[in-house]
């Protein structure tokens, strides 16, 4: 579903103009299927639809819904996979954003680390969001945007440091 419904009955009102959204930002790891001494954990990344960038699954929290639910729902929806809630990552603002269609929104999104329920599990693209789905070495990701690599490597960082990981406030710099 790419657009809820409560965005598409709010934008009735609104049209493009500036929209305050809750999101989130699920990045799902795995243990490298590489067996070297110099594997390193994989990440599951979608290529979106819109605009052909490389990120981890993202999407819109339903009015009510926790934001670890919202996570494992969306991955479940984008790539087949189910996961499970691992770890908060941080906060943050994202936007403002001009999409394809002219709307015009600033997200609140929760970076969650989850880890996929069984990690030989294959994705695919389950909705018309995404082009492409798979598993990346985090040595060998297509993500271009620095915000999508950061948040990539908190999760990496939590995962292996999770006494000494603290969550990040805002995607722009460590506070």
């Amino acid at each position: 579903m790419p657009i809820p419904e409560f965005i598409v009955e709010t934008r009735k009102k609104i049209g493009t103009d500036l929209m305050w959204i809750p999101a989130v930002s699920a990045v799902v790891l795995r243990d490298s299927t590489d067996d070297s001494p110099w594997a390193v954990p994989e990440v599951l990344l979608v290529q979106r639809a819109d605009n052909g960038a490389w990120t981890p699954v993202t999407g819109i929290c339903d009015p009510g819904e926790e934001p670890h639910d919202a996570a494992v729902r969306e991955v479940r929806e984008e790539t087949g996979l189910d996961v499970t809630p691992a770890a908060l990552l941080g906060v943050g603002a994202i936007g403002p954003i001009v999409h394809v269609n002219g709307d015009n929104a600033s997200y609140m999104s929760v970076a969650i680390r989850l880890e996929a329920t069984d990690p030989s599990a294959v994705p695919f693209v389950a909705d018309d969001e995404s082009s492409d789905v798979g598993w990346f070495s985090i040595a060998h990701m297509p993500v271009t945007d620095p915000k999508w690599r950061l948040v990539i490597a908190d999760a990496i960082a939590q995962r292996k440091h999770p006494a000494n990981f603290t969550p990040r406030m805002g995607f722009t710099k460590r506070s």
